[in-house]
This record gives structure tokens, sequence and C-alpha cells, in this order.
């Protein structure tokens, strides 16, 4: 999909409001890949992508900006806490299992696209083994019927198409996954012994009870593996990594500094942002799948810098991060076009949650705006959440109503009002306020 940048910025418009910098730099980061891949190979390999830096409280918008992103182009994408990693020497993981976990979800992304070419060509064998395995079963609990039959042997083979048998449980031979186990705990390279002998040896079995449902997906996945080359699978995800993938790393301002502080865990914070550097500078990392080059990876780093602030990461590491952008806190403005614009607004959430209770919900534009005046005002006086604050004020919101909606009732229309609204938090708020009193 070549978007082009305002294309891009509109499509990350329909689920993330406002933060219109930070979409910008990265529409253009992602659009300046395409154009490097226009060009010949000798200037492809001089272009390196601009790694961007992402500034702003939790919960305005900066890991959605980016998931939303590699969803649009269908590119490697894995969100990692800069936290979980530790220095070389010690315990934890290390700096370059990012890069296998990203090869890892490209060649989930390969696979996928290939399995689901070839679906048709193996949906004949995937229902001729389910019919197999279901029909022994309905053949003993019919009496007086020619069970044997051509015309029964069609009424099951249309149910089974049809789905009706989707619930029933068959029996299986399922093949067992062999367990992977690390060569030396923490650091990431984990052995499959699977992988290590191949067809040596053959895949042990074990019977399982499953619905139809979930043997049919069993079926497919073993089907394709058969119609599928694994090692053009392998290849391509390599490549995808290595050209197309981004990884985001959240967090990053817990591994730096802070100002004027060069002492305890400060060591071993700048530890990890040197084994960082090497990975966003490029290198080659040793996966299972075979070696990947990180040269061409986009990085997008993320964190609210409340303590300390960009400018206290190891120099080198900033400059590998010529793109810094700051995101704004959220206002009433922007909580109310949250709760009514994004095509995954939380609003329509609970909506449809509730329809599956006959609940028909329904909201003001007067209590949308109090809830976002609200949520605004909690962000202000308590910890600020950013638009998590709406799921918070939410579930305040509707509590009584979840919980006492159960199905077994006809459909109950309720309307969410202003007044219904401004009761709910007066009530929170004298009971909150309650509490510090209690010792």
């Amino acid at each position: 999909m070549n978007l082009t940048p305002k294309q891009i910025v509109e499509e990350l418009d329909k689920y993330i409001v406002g933060q219109d910098k930070a979409k910008k730099a990265v529409a253009i980061a992602l659009r300046n890949r395409y154009r490097r891949s226009r060009l010949t190979k000798q200037m492809q390999e001089e272009i390196t992508p601009k790694n961007i830096i992402m500034k702003g409280p939790t919960g305005v918008g900066k890991t959605e900006i980016a998931r939303r992103l590699a969803k649009l182009v269908k590119a490697p994408f894995i969100k990692i806490e800069a936290t979980k990693y530790t220095e070389v020497g010690y315990v934890g993981r290390d700096v370059e299992s990012m890069v296998r976990d990203l090869v890892e979800a490209s060649v989930r992304l390969v696979k996928d696209e290939k399995y689901n070419e070839v679906i048709e060509k193996v949906k004949p064998n995937v229902e001729k083994r389910l019919f197999d395995l279901i029909y022994p079963i309905k053949k003993s609990t019919i009496d007086g019927v020619d069970v044997n039959g051509e015309e029964y042997r069609n009424y099951i083979k249309e149910n089974l198409l049809n789905g009706k048998y989707d619930d029933d449980y068959i029996e299986m031979e399922v093949a067992e996954t062999p367990k992977s186990f690390e060569m030396m705990p923490g650091n990431g390279m984990e052995i499959n012994i699977g992988d290590m002998f191949g067809g040596l040896f053959p895949s042990k079995k074990k019977k399982r009870k499953l619905t139809v449902k979930e043997a049919r997906e069993i079926l497919y996945q073993e089907e394709c593996e058969k119609v599928v080359d694994m090692d053009t699978v392998k290849s391509e995800a390599i490549r995808r990594a290595e050209q197309e993938g981004i990884i985001f790393i959240d967090e990053i301002d817990k591994i730096a500094g802070s100002s004027g502080r060069k002492n305890g865990p400060e060591v071993s914070r700048e530890g990890v942002q040197r084994d960082i550097l090497p990975i966003v500078e490029g290198c080659t990392v040793n996966t299972k799948y075979g070696i990947v080059k990180t040269d061409y990876i986009l990085f997008i780093a993320a964190g609210a810098f409340h303590v300390s602030k960009v400018e206290d990461l190891i120099p080198e590491l900033q400059g590998r991060f010529p793109i810094r952008v700051q995101l704004e806190n959220l206002t009433a403005k922007e909580f109310y076009k949250i709760l009514t614009e994004p095509k995954n607004a939380v609003t329509l959430q609970y909506q449809e949650l509730l329809k599956v209770d006959n609940i028909n919900l329904t909201f003001k534009t007067e209590a949308l705006k109090e809830i976002a005046r609200y949520a605004e005002e909690e962000n202000e006086t308590s910890e600020n959440l950013g638009a998590r604050r709406l799921h918070t004020v939410l579930e305040l919101l509707l509590e009584d109503i979840s919980f006492n909606a159960s199905g077994d009732h006809p459909v109950i229309d309720v309307v969410i009002d202003k007044e219904y609204v401004t009761k709910a938090f007066a009530n929170f708020n004298k009971e909150h306020d309650l509490r510090k009193y209690v010792l």
C-alpha cells in the first residue's frame, strides 16, 4: 500500500485524535521507505531511516500511532519496553532479542499471507478430513436411516460446510509442539529441539478432544504447511524485517540518567543505552531463521520524560534519533472528539458490549461533553493518564448498568444524559473525599 503522507495522516485520524505533529513525522518516515524502495540498489544502501523520539505523557497516543502505522502497511512491528533489557553481563533480556522478536513477528505475518493464498486450494482436503472424523459419530446415532447411503453422506457434508456441527466435539490426533529452551538464561537465544533435528524423528502426536471449529483451524494449518514452502517464508520474512520492520521502544526515558546524577542505577541504565546503540546504528544479529541486518529497521522511541530529559540519553544514541516530536496533553475538547469520532471509540465499544445483554445504550451530546470535562479535571488534579482516563470514567459511570444487565430480559433503552453523569460523578467525588479521613 503506497500511501502518500497526507493519506497516512487521514488513516491515522480515523483512530487517533489530535497529535498532528507526531502523525506528520511518522507519515513522512513511512513514505520515505517507499521512496527509498524505488531507488537503485546502490542508492538504497546510502539511505537509512530517520528514527523518531516521541515525548509526551502516558495515554496521549504514542503507542497507538506506531501500532496503527504498522497495520496500515502490513509491516513487521513489535512494541518493547526499554526497562525489560539489561546490560550485557547482568541477568535479564539482552537487547538483541528485540530483533529476534521482530523476525518472529515478520514470519507470522508472511506465513499468514501465504496461507491465505492457498486456503481455497486446501479447503477440499480439510473438509474431507473433518468428514472422516465426524461421520462415524453421526452414523452411530441414527436409527432407521441408510447411513451408508450417498444421500445421508451428502447430508452430513452439507451440514459440515454450513457450520452446523461447529460446536460438536470430536477426537483428533494433534502433533505435539517441541518445547523450546534458552541456551543461556537471559540471553534471549532459544533452541527448539524440533527445529534442530528437523525430520530425523517423526513428530509425536496425542489425541485431543476438540470442537469441529477448533479442529478445522488445526487442519487448515497442517494442510497449508504441506503446500507452502517454508524456506520462501523465512527468506521473505527476513527481507521484510530488514527493509520494512518497525521497532517501537517504549519507556526509553526510564533508561536515561536523571540530570545531575551519575551514580547508583545510572551506570546500568547507561549500559543498556550503549547496548541498544549498535542495534540502532546497524549491525547483524543471529536468529534461528538466519542473520538479520538492522541498518534499515525504523526505530520509534517514546517516553514521558517527567524526571529525565531527552538530553540525558547518551549523545551517541540521541544522534541516532534525529526527529523529535512533542505530544501534547489532551484537553476536554480532544476527549470529546475521542468519545465521538474514532472508528473504535470507547463509547461504541461499551454500546456493543451491552447489546449482548439486551441494553440499547445511547449518549446525549451534553453527557459526552460532561464526561470529557470530568476526564480533563481528573487528569489535572491526579495522575495524568491521558485518554486512558476515559476508560476509568466510563467504567465508573456504567458500573450499575453493566452489573444489572443479564440478557434474560427484553431490549431496554438506556439514555445517558448530563443529569445522570453529574449525579454519578457527584456521588463518586463524595466517596473519594471521604477516603482521606480513613487512617
